[in-house]
């Protein structure tokens, strides 16, 4: 089974899931967050994930950001729509800083750096790595 992570976003959500082994993250899509439920219905009904990790913003004091008003929503709705799939809140500070990071060591040129959709599903396997890197008692 794999492990899908959500870089939740008003306008558009980030992306990535694990392969069957839950050893490596790798970046999905971008999606528009207004056709994020009715993806997840469709993708979880396949029967491959079994569970959903979601980026939790936090200022640098450790309190949560402002962002979480519209991302508490969703999760009310995913644990509704979703009892039996565990939904796991993990820390996202840093994740667009560091994809950018990423981008740039990748050689990826200024312009496609600056695809915001690009940044979103990158900051969605940085965050599943952390996830995974977490569960397997490495530290990141």
């Amino acid at each position: 089974m794999r492990i899908l992570a959500i870089d939740y976003g008003q306008k558009r959500t980030g992306l990535a899931v694990t392969d069957m082994l839950r050893i490596t993250a790798n970046p999905l899509l971008t999606i528009e967050t207004l056709a994020l439920r009715d993806w997840l219905i469709a993708e979880l009904r396949k029967g491959e994930i079994d569970t959903v990790v979601i980026g939790h913003p936090t200022q640098l004091n450790g309190e949560e950001s402002d962002s979480m008003r519209y991302i508490r929503p969703f999760m009310g709705w995913f644990r509704k729509q979703f009892p039996s799939t565990p939904l796991v809140e993990y820390d996202e500070r840093f994740t667009s800083t560091l994809a950018h990071q990423a981008m740039i060591a990748g050689g990826m040129k200024k312009q496609a750096r600056r695809d915001k959709a690009v940044v979103d599903k990158i900051a969605a396997c940085i965050i599943l790595e952390g996830y995974l890197d977490s569960i397997h008692g490495q530290i990141g």
